[in-house]
């Protein structure tokens, strides 16, 4: 069996650094609590961990104040929450081609009861959406722009500056999807900032499953898709009008706020720029190697500035059987498929099977390059000797490796 190495990062990340798992363990072991509910030592304790992830997160998408910043229990609900607790029945709603159907189910849903009408505005062969068509798209009632920073497909970055700055300009709001690029791409800040950000915590902001960030600038009010417990103005059947209470009903993950509270730390340490850097050399040379083997389609451009993603297809092969392979030649655990993204597959020229999908962590190595490239290679009955060496790509360790 070969040795697993691990390329899905752009679902969720792994492995986790050393201080995240000690920041969970540290949470189950040690605080014998709920955040926000009680007063005793060990309450004080989770309500520690609640507050450092808040302000951690804070920190990543560039909130002056923590208390704008709730933390969800996902990306998925924090943009449900963001759009169904803002559109008001007859607006209308861009989105575009490449977003995640995290935003664009819950907008054909509300669509589909005669709430709120929707467009979808197109993207090119890599991805990218033009911003003049979105200006173009734009109504006397459209009152919302919903965007992914960056598509979990192809890696392509949008100009999220100009987007922002066209729905501020008609008097709309701006909703980030964030998932793809929070902790891996600098988020948008001060005037270029978006109204809402969504971003995931398990992904390259290297938490877990459980927690996820959502902002939204003051004056920016979602109300709450889920209401109940807070622990706070108990007394009161109506949910609380603060940001975090009207947000954050229920009992919070303890170990994935932890979690996410060491992630964000840990990633800056290393800098998002050593993160990114890492990430892209190694992609680069990937995609550089695959388009030298005959039968290998590769997906967008490349992005040198967007999450370290590489998509290909593999002529006469299902995605998902390439994906199968991959993992029975060489170990290689990569995701196959629409990868939730029906919508950019149909500009890719990839709706029937969708494509292969690769994402470049920071613990990934050369060696995982030259495992992608050598088992592509075996799945099209080509000798390693037929093909370049994909080299050059970097030697050196990067110090988080060492």
């Amino acid at each position: 069996m070969p040795p697993r190495r691990y390329l899905d990062h752009p679902a969720t990340s792994w492995p986790k650094p050393e201080p995240v798992i000690d920041g969970i363990l540290h949470a189950l072991r040690d605080v014998g609590a709920a955040a926000g509910r009680g007063i005793h030592a060990d309450a004080r304790r989770a309500d520690a961990i609640r507050a450092g992830a808040r302000a951690a997160a804070a920190r990543i998408v560039g909130a002056d104040d923590p208390h704008r910043v709730a933390l969800v229990t996902g990306a998925t609900l924090g943009l449900n929450v963001a759009i169904h607790g803002l559109v008001e029945p007859g607006w209308h709603v861009l989105a575009t081609a490449a977003d995640h159907n995290a935003t664009l189910r819950p907008l054909q849903w509300l669509a589909d009861r005669g709430m709120i009408e929707f467009d979808v505005v197109p993207c090119d062969a890599t991805g990218r959406v033009d911003p003049d068509d979105v200006a173009k798209a734009w109504r006397p009632t459209t009152r919302m722009l919903v965007f992914s920073h960056a598509s979990n497909v192809t890696g392509a970055l949008q100009d999220a500056a100009t987007l922002a700055r066209i729905a501020r300009e008609r008097g709309g709001l701006s909703v980030l999807d964030a998932s793809q690029t929070a902790g891996i791409v600098p988020l948008p800040s001060g005037a270029s900032a978006t109204d809402v950000v969504v971003a995931a915590g398990h992904k390259w902001l290297q938490g877990t499953e459980g927690a996820a960030v959502l902002f939204a600038r003051a004056g920016v009010e979602p109300r709450a898709l889920v209401q109940g417990g807070t622990g706070t103005a108990s007394d009161d059947l109506r949910m609380p009008e603060r940001f975090v209470d009207r947000l954050e009903a229920g009992t919070p993950d303890l170990g994935a706020l932890a979690g996410l509270a060491a992630g964000i730390a840990w990633v800056e340490r290393q800098g998002i720029g050593a993160l990114a850097d890492h990430g892209h050399r190694l992609g680069s040379a990937c995609r550089q190697a695959l388009a030298t083997l005959p039968g290998v389609r590769l997906l967008g451009s490349g992005d040198a500035k967007g999450p370290p993603i590489v998509g290909f297809t593999v002529e006469g092969y299902d995605p998902a059987d390439v994906a199968a392979l991959l993992e029975q030649i060489a170990g290689v655990q990569a995701r196959a498929g629409l990868h939730c993204a029906a919508l950019i597959h149909r500009h890719l020229g990839t709706a029937g099977g969708g494509s292969v999908r690769l994402g470049f962590g920071p613990f990934n190595t050369p060696g995982d390059v030259r495992a992608v490239v050598a088992a592509v290679g075996e799945i099209l009955g080509q000798p390693d000797s037929d093909f370049p060496d994909p080299f050059p790509i970097p030697t050196q360790v990067p110090p988080w490796q060492e």
